[in-house]
């Protein structure tokens, strides 16, 4: 399909129009200037499809300088936050960056606007849906580990911030709380860290209960030929009954050549297939240290103003700030590896925690009030 043609004024251009077209023009500079960087650091045809994409950016470019005319001088500068990620790309190449750029071309409002030609509004919308395949790669590889750290620490924000505002609303002295906050933060991660390694421990043992052994190598001359218990092995453990049988003919003796390799035994493979499981749980002992330490640089974080000897009032509506700031920082993360607005997320991580913290200042009130 032939490309559009670009548009042509017959008469000059308003002021709007001008606004409009210098704003679109310094988005897509922006857009095939971070596109390229990214091209730069990546390898292969991740780096290949970023410098199609990049070139297609050029192209916008041309559109909008064409009816621009003399007033696409001088250049005009992308924005604060459009300069930001082009220093991300260039500097890390992250998968963070490639999420934010999903999130511009989705906004892309080339599809209302008359000035755009249809080519260039399917161009962002196709964009959008590369830039989507490209970093859901990256987000598999973080979600793992990155999602344990971010929750991890997410946990212990919320805990120990309705911690210490249910034991501070109860009127008890900052050393108590800051007693309190301590506990809390051992606790948890002790208990996160507890729980982690009896998990992984837990999956580990079942993938070796799991693994067929060897013990066919060892019995099989002892067998009667005859007989189908080899053959039953092999179907218990799902395979089809052809490949069953291929299986018990080669322990048997009778292949001395590997004439169909998908169903034969391979001891180096399956031997493989195991480690890469193993490796994909990791170290229980390692999983429990980083759950122990994601929870608890989270539960830190509201006790910080009792640590620096704070009290009252002040200490408790400084800690809420910085657990507030800490929330959005979270929620953020996660709306960029969701593909979300990292806003909203950050608001509903924010009043999530906070509406914990309301609960157990209530309720230390409460308490307080009996009290007296």
């Amino acid at each position: 399909m032939p490309a559009a043609a670009p548009h042509t004024l017959s008469t000059q251009p308003n002021r709007a129009q001008i606004r409009r077209w210098r704003r679109y023009l310094a988005e897509e500079i922006s857009e095939a200037r971070i596109y390229a960087a990214l091209a730069d650091r990546a390898k292969g045809k991740e780096a290949e499809i970023l410098r199609e994409v990049a070139q297609a950016e050029l192209r916008h470019q041309d559109h909008w300088r064409t009816l621009l005319g003399e007033h696409a001088t001088p250049e005009p500068r992308p924005s604060v936050s459009a300069r930001f990620l082009e220093l991300l790309a260039k500097n890390f190449g992250s998968v963070f960056v490639l999420a934010l750029a999903q999130r511009a071309e989705g906004r892309s409002p080339y599809a209302e606007d008359p000035d755009a030609t249809e080519a260039m509004a399917a161009d962002e919308a196709i964009h959008e849906e590369i830039i989507r395949a490209l970093s859901t790669s990256g987000r598999e590889k973080l979600s793992g580990n990155f999602r344990a750290a971010v929750f991890g620490a997410n946990d212990g924000l919320v805990s120990n911030a309705a911690l210490i505002m249910g034991v501070g609303a109860t009127g008890v002295s900052s050393s108590m709380v800051l007693l309190s906050g301590i506990a809390g933060l051992l606790a948890g991660a002790l208990s996160m860290a507890a729980g982690e390694f009896v998990s992984v421990r837990s999956q580990r043992e079942l993938l070796d209960a799991s693994r067929p052994t060897q013990v066919t190598l060892d019995v099989a001359h002892q067998l009667d030929i005859n007989q189908n218990e080899l053959e039953l092995i092999y179907k218990a453990r799902g395979m089809s009954e052809e490949a069953a049988r291929h299986r018990a003919m080669e322990r048997f003796g009778y292949f001395t050549c590997d004439c169909d390799p998908s169903l034969s035994f391979r001891d180096d493979i399956e031997g493989e297939d195991a480690k890469d499981a193993h490796g994909a749980l990791g170290s229980d002992v390692g999983a429990a240290a980083s759950s122990f330490c994601f929870f608890a640089s989270g539960a830190l974080i509201p006790i910080l103003p009792y640590i620096f000897g704070m009290s009252g009032g002040t200490a408790m509506l400084i800690s809420m700030l910085l657990v507030g700031f800490a929330l959005m920082v979270t929620g953020g993360i996660v709306g960029l590896l969701s593909g979300a607005s990292p806003l909203k997320r950050g608001l509903r991580q924010l009043a999530i925690g906070y509406g914990a913290a309301l609960a157990t200042y209530l309720l230390g009130l409460t308490f307080n009030a009996t009290v007296m």
